[in-house]
């Protein structure tokens, strides 16, 4: 173990302001492809609405950074190797809702989804975990790593630890508490997406992270209410502005519990279906695909006339119960 490594062991009890010292903050941006200076691609302005704002403000949760921001981590080369440094920290934090429904969350930076983090396959990845959310939590990584780094093993409260592995293979993958009972503690909110680019970079689009999750309001086993990216309702009041005729890349993921599977489905389009991530090559295309638990995929499509058209899960339940939105289409 190097220095540094031991260090952030040693400190981890400060949390992650003392880690911060060992590990600089990481950066959290637009993809690549979405970088202002690259002028092929348009990332119309979110111009949010005072309602969204106050929203925003008194809920706790923002589902318009969890929407097009990716953490790339702090980059360093390591014996010729690119290196990514992340710090997590598992926390407690009371969101509301809607203006009746306070809800306690366990989350991943005070975020319900936590950060997208994002790396190239092949990249080191290192990921400096606290725990300061009461209760003993881990974060489990999908996609290939040594058993050591599965991230099973409970980290207690107060406590800390490193979680290190080449980011493998390319794909949409997802990051969650493995602590039993599971589903609760992803529930409540410790999960997040873990985006792993091919080594030969997809073509630019716009890109746009869309998590479906549940609530469990009142214990009883069922979820009372659901949501992209964590606020129920959001992107129905505020709608995702996205360019006419561009290309729109969906990293769709289902952190649903309680419910054995969900459906994604646009309105008046058709998207090509490249599953987990895993093809250069779509293979379908559709307007409903079918996702269980943890299920994950990239869609790619584009919108040829202007106006706002809905995306939500096709059970009409879940959709009618917060997971539900718009795309305003916008020349």
């Amino acid at each position: 173990m190097d220095r540094q490594r031991r260090k952030i062991l040693e400190l981890g009890l400060g949390g992650m302001g003392i880690l911060g010292g060992a590990i600089a903050c990481s950066p959290i941006r637009l993809s690549e492809s979405q970088d202002k200076s690259d002028k092929k691609i348009v990332v119309p302005p979110m111009k949010l609405s005072d309602a969204s704002q106050e929203r925003i403000k008194t809920s706790g949760l923002n589902p318009i950074a969890a929407l097009r921001e990716f953490d790339y981590g702090k980059v360093s080369q390591e014996n010729g190797r690119t290196v990514r440094e992340f710090e997590l920290t598992a926390k407690t934090k009371t969101v509301k809702l809607d203006a009746a429904t306070d809800f306690i969350t366990w989350n991943v930076n005070d975020r319900v989804p936590g950060p997208t983090l994002r790396a190239t396959e092949g990249d080191r990845v290192r990921i400096a975990f606290s725990n300061q959310a009461g209760h003993s939590h881990s974060l489990h990584f999908h996609g290939e790593h040594p058993s050591e780094m599965d991230g099973i093993k409970p980290i207690r409260n107060g406590a800390a630890t490193i979680y290190e592995f080449d980011a493998k293979p390319y794909g949409v993958h997802l990051y969650h508490c493995h602590i039993e009972p599971v589903t609760r503690h992803i529930g409540k909110g410790l999960y997040g997406m873990f985006i792993v680019d091919p080594p030969t970079p997809r073509p630019p689009a716009d890109e746009i992270v869309l998590i479906m999750a549940g609530y469990d309001t009142n214990g009883d086993g069922r979820n009372e209410m659901y949501a992209f990216n964590g606020l129920p309702h959001f992107y129905m009041q505020q709608p995702i502005a996205v360019q006419q005729n561009q290309l729109l890349r969906l990293y769709v993921l289902n952190m649903i519990e309680f419910d054995p599977v969900a459906t994604f489905h646009v309105h008046a389009n058709m998207f090509q279906v490249y599953r987990t991530g895993r093809s250069m090559t779509p293979t379908e295309e559709t307007d409903v695909i079918t996702m269980g638990t943890a299920e994950r995929h990239i869609l790619e499509l584009k919108y040829g006339f202007t106006g706002k058209y809905m995306f939500h899960p096709h059970q009409d339940a879940i959709a009618e119960a917060g997971c539900m939105g718009l795309f305003d289409v916008v020349a």
